[in-house]
């Protein structure tokens, strides 16, 4: 993050930064609700349900439409964390996997208290956020990895054979780290993806999808931001299945049309690698961000993850106002969505306004403690 403090925002820029902040983050929620509901279901089930079509609109699920799960949970703590690191930073403690294995015990014990508990100070605002206190089908993974207070790490890895997607998954806001060097990017990514899935396909899955969503938040495209993912892959033990998934989404694209059966092949049996490779290729082939979703939670593989995972990629690409309107405005929890995405985007671009040697905003501490 040392490289954003020095980094001259001009106006467009904050605000064209803002939007893919907020596009990122609305795109992966609204990605995460519409595959949910479908999750588990074969491509049979899901057209028996939805019509011949499949899935393509919102549906049921969790007693609303528009109900986002564990992941857009987890990655709204992803972001919460990284702000809190940022602020952190001024005291000269600086080691943000920390900051983020706090933040995900914070969204840990949504998963066990009744609702906020005023008591705890040092919270900040998201945790009193109510609506984050249901349990959406948390991966079993993320329940163990922030059970205690012993964080996973890359010597030391959480659940060292768990090969799932969740943490790609919640990895989308590392990429908005524009001010950084897209190594670093991918080392945040990974040392986090550690704390609950100790496979090396998993979590550099999560690393090169963090690297693949911050070259589109610096304005390149999907096939350049893939090709410096796999560059950047190519030194660390273990990448070869992530390399091959991406580098078989890429193959992919040239075979013609979009069907499901290729989105079910690209996603093989569920695991991280497959996961990515269906996100980029939906985010490739789609006509637009609905047809890219719709593609993504059309299979018989975790339809959530990979729906959550492409809208990250395709809110990163377009920005705000690209994602379907009719389903942003079901979307659980969108408000809290655009305060957190405005918060990060400012924090990112006018920290030093915030708490910095001329001062700190009392308001700002008290969202984000640096406790």
């Amino acid at each position: 993050m040392g490289a954003t403090a020095g980094t001259v925002w001009g106006r467009a820029e904050q605000q064209d930064f803002r939007s893919r902040v907020r596009g990122t983050l609305l795109g992966a929620a609204v990605g995460d609700a519409l595959g949910a509901p479908v999750d588990g279901l074969t491509l049979e089930q899901i057209r028996e349900a939805h019509g011949a079509e499949g899935l393509v609109d919102l549906a049921f699920g969790h007693g609303r439409r528009g109900s986002v799960t564990h992941l857009t949970q987890l990655t709204l703590f992803t972001l919460d964390g990284l702000i809190r690191a940022q602020v952190r930073r001024d005291t000269g403690a600086w080691h943000p996997p920390t900051d983020l294995h706090r933040a995900y015990r914070r969204w840990r014990a949504t998963q066990s208290d009744w609702g906020p508990d005023e008591r705890r100070k040092d919270d900040g605002w998201l945790a009193r956020e109510e609506w984050l206190y249901a349990r959406r089908d948390p991966a079993r993974s993320c329940l163990i990895g922030f059970g205690d207070d012993v964080m996973g790490t890359l010597d030391a890895p959480k659940s060292p054979g768990e090969r799932g997607p969740e943490a790609a998954a919640r990895s989308t806001p590392f990429g908005l780290l524009v001010g950084w060097e897209p190594q670093l990017v991918m080392q945040l990514a990974v040392e986090c993806a550690a704390q609950t899935h100790g496979h090396p396909t998993a979590y550099l899955a999560a690393g090169a999808y963090a690297v693949i969503v911050h070259g589109l938040a610096r304005g390149e495209s999907l096939d350049g931001a893939v090709q410096r993912a796999l560059a950047i892959l190519a030194a660390r033990p273990g990448q070869q299945p992530v390399a091959d998934a991406l580098q078989h989404a890429l193959g992919a694209v040239r075979q013609g049309m979009p069907t499901p059966g290729r989105v079910e092949e690209l996603a093989g049996d569920g695991t991280a690698e497959g996961l990515l490779a269906v996100a980029v290729y939906c985010a490739l082939v789609g006509e637009d961000v609905r047809h890219g979703l719709c593609l993504a939670v059309n299979q018989g593989g975790p339809s959530g993850v990979a729906g959550a995972l492409t809208g990250g990629l395709l809110g990163a690409l377009h920005g705000e106002t690209a994602l379907p309107p009719a389903w942003l405005a079901e979307l659980e929890g969108r408000p809290t969505m655009l305060v957190l995405a405005d918060d990060f985007a400012m924090e990112m671009t006018q920290g030093p306004a915030l708490h910095g040697p001329g001062g700190s905003a009392p308001g700002w501490l008290a969202r984000y403690p640096r406790a």
